[in-house]
């Protein structure tokens, strides 16, 4: 079968959008909902890795019950729970709020919640063992030089343990923005989501997913290599070496 790539060039069933526009405005929403869910998921799965090596019994025991619950559960799972579950069960007037924002907004903003919360587990995982992969002396020199607990995390050992985990943190951003795939289960309009629309409407599988999946591998290898160069700009010479 021969691939014919005018196809993205002719008008889709959107007035005044080709193919190839509607596969860019699939890329833009997807681009944004791994954004923020990352912004989301960077935020909350930090906190919850600082809990987990606090030495409070009680914030260790929830952050830990958080990661397994949110880890445990797969993501399609939990999407459809926030999306179709939550609503019922929450108040009448919250549940109906929740309820009133139409397509594109609500399904987008429930699967940056979702796609957020389920991956901030899997951060708080690795900030969690980036800390404790610091030598113990760095905590106590912290605290013996007047620093209080919160600042010896902050002006020492989370920046110490970012330097770490870029590389895993890395894997998680290009896993999130594949996952985002998954969003168009509850009707988000992203990158597979319009591959799939233009397949039904052209009848060229080839071509839609074809063009799709290009896109995922060039987004995927550019964050790559935008992490990398974090990595090199952020690395601390004689670091490994001096611990060792």
């Amino acid at each position: 079968m021969s691939l014919d790539l005018n196809i993205f060039f002719e008008a889709s069933p959107d007035p005044g959008v080709t193919y190839a526009g509607m596969l860019l405005s699939g890329l833009a929403w997807t681009v944004a909902l791994a954004l923020l869910a990352w912004v989301l998921a960077l935020i909350v799965g930090t906190a919850v890795g600082v809990a987990r090596t606090l030495p409070f019994k009680w914030l260790v025991m929830l952050g830990n019950a958080y990661v397994e619950v949110f880890r445990n559960i797969p993501l399609l799972v939990q999407l459809f729970l926030w999306y179709f579950v939550l609503p019922e069960i929450l108040p009448a007037a919250i549940g109906n709020w929740i309820k009133s924002f139409d397509a594109p907004w609500g399904p987008f903003f429930t699967a940056l919640v979702g796609l957020g919360l389920f991956t901030s587990a899997r951060i708080a995982e690795q900030v969690r063992a980036g800390i404790n992969s610091l030598a113990k002396g760095q905590r106590n020199a912290g605290l013996a030089v007047g620093m209080t607990l919160g600042q010896t995390y902050r002006y020492v050992l989370l920046p110490m343990a970012a330097r770490r985990i870029i590389p895993p943190l890395t894997s998680e951003f290009m896993t999130i923005f594949k996952n985002s795939s998954v969003a168009l289960t509850i009707g988000v309009i992203e990158l597979t989501a319009q591959a799939q629309q233009m397949n039904e409407f052209t009848f060229r599988t080839y071509e839609a997913l074809g063009a799709a999946t290009v896109i995922y591998i060039i987004v995927a290898l550019t964050v790559n290599q935008l992490m990398a160069l974090i990595e090199r700009k952020s690395y601390i010479p004689g670091l490994i070496k001096q611990e060792r």
